[in-house]
Formats: structure tokens, C-alpha cells, sequence
């Protein structure tokens, strides 16, 4: 089992800047990768950024590179997806996510275990 929590959402105006934080709990959380998805209201799941168990690999979404920096500290247990740059459209529930079989992965199927979410919403 493992337990993920987010924290750090909230309302920002347009070319601000969000650090989201997700604290897991459970197994051990250097032995498996993380993910970051998002949902906006009447969308699809959508995959942002994905980082492999050392931290040494990291993958993310067009629509977020460049803006975005996924990064984890295995010490803290605690993986975070450091926003800037950001648009009205980056608006969603952000979701972590834990990979404990592969490397990290964009398809949401490879993912076990999930959070609540944080509600990001940028301002035009």
C-alpha cells in the first residue's frame, strides 16, 4: 500500500508560479516512480511529468516542457512538480501518482496508486 497526499494548489494569475508537493507513505518510496496527472472540468485525464525511482530520468507532456520541472527528494519521501510560466489552461486537479513496476510512464494504467488531488486555477 502506499498513501499519497497533495499540497500547494491554489489560485494564481497568469506567468505566476505553483510549487505542488506530494507526500507518499507506505512502501519504500526510492524503490518506485512517480507521476504527475491533471484533469480539468469535462476533460480527460491527462499525463504532465513522470521521474524514475533515482530521480535521474524525468519525461514530460509538450504542453508543459520547458515550464514545468518535476524532481524528488527520496530522504523526505516527497516528490514535487514546480510550475511556472503558468496559463489560464494548465487549470486542473493535479494528481500524484506511483509507478511501482516500471520507470515511470504518460499512461495512466501504469500507475497503482493515486492521490486526492490539488486544485490548481490560473487567472487570466
Amino acid at each position: 500500500q502506499v498513501q499519497l497526499v497533495e499540497s500547494g494548489g491554489g489560485l494564481v494569475q497568469a506567468g505566476g508560479s505553483l510549487r505542488l508537493s506530494c507526500a507518499a507513505s507506505g512502501r519504500t518510496f526510492s524503490n518506485y516512480a512517480m507521476g504527475w496527472f491533471r484533469q480539468a472540468p469535462g476533460k480527460e485525464r491527462e499525463f504532465v511529468a513522470t521521474i524514475s525511482w533515482s530521480g535521474g530520468n524525468t519525461y514530460y507532456a509538450d504542453s508543459v516542457k520547458g515550464r514545468f520541472t518535476i524532481s524528488r527528494d527520496n530522504a523526505k519521501n516527497t516528490v514535487y512538480l514546480q510550475m511556472n510560466s503558468l496559463k489560464p489552461e494548465d487549470t486542473a486537479v493535479y494528481s500524484c501518482a506511483a509507478d511501482l513496476w516500471g520507470d515511470g510512464s504518460s499512461r495512466s494504467t501504469q500507475y497503482v496508486y493515486w492521490g486526492q488531488g490539488t486544485q490548481v486555477t490560473v487567472s487570466s
